[in-house]
């Protein structure tokens, strides 16, 4: 009798096994082995499926960005809310603050995954708009400024006082 593999259900879990081997050791630090053994399945299946891991993990970074972009949508009318958002998300979900600084130094600083850049590219556009119709100041350009507000959002993990509501205040200080 053939084993029938159910491809999807194989590929989901070998991206959530890929999630937490990628952010706890990043693309060099990661095994195949590892991914392979926790998903239950043949590390053939990574190559077959993903072509490589670098190419594993670029897919696993591209559905944890676009997770938080569906999420937490940029607010421009409301950049304090969307830095507190951001911090709560990442707070449930730090693995993607994980892959995106193992992406960052295994690649360069310079360097944004495409999913990265199409998601920052939206909503600078979003923050443009909002500078042009007056709803935000533009004491910064748009990419400052959606630059200031991600980063303070991120504050938790660099700082212990940080907290959801030093965030939003914090942000609404800099659009005032």
């Amino acid at each position: 009798m053939a084993v029938v593999r159910d491809r999807e259900a194989t590929k989901a879990k070998l991206l959530e096994a890929a999630l937490a081997e990628f952010a706890k050791h990043g693309i060099a630090g990661a095994r195949v082995d590892r991914i392979a053994a926790k998903a239950g399945c043949n590390k053939a299946m990574i190559y077959a499926y993903f072509g490589s891991k670098e190419d594993l993990f670029d897919e696993v970074l591209r559905i944890q960005i676009a997770r938080v972009v569906e999420a937490v949508p940029i607010t421009p009318d409301d950049l304090p809310g969307y830095a507190g958002r951001l911090f709560d998300v990442y707070q449930q979900q730090p693995e993607l603050l994980s892959l995106a600084g193992y992406h960052r130094l295994e690649n360069g600083f310079e360097a944004i995954s495409k999913a990265e850049g199409d998601a920052h590219t939206e909503k600078v556009a979003a923050v443009a708009e909002a500078q042009r119709s007056g709803v935000l100041p533009q004491d910064f350009d748009a990419e400052e400024l959606l630059a200031l507000v991600v980063h303070m959002s991120i504050l938790a993990f660099s700082t212990p006082v940080a907290t959801r509501e030093l965030v939003v205040r914090a942000v609404a200080r800099l659009l005032s």
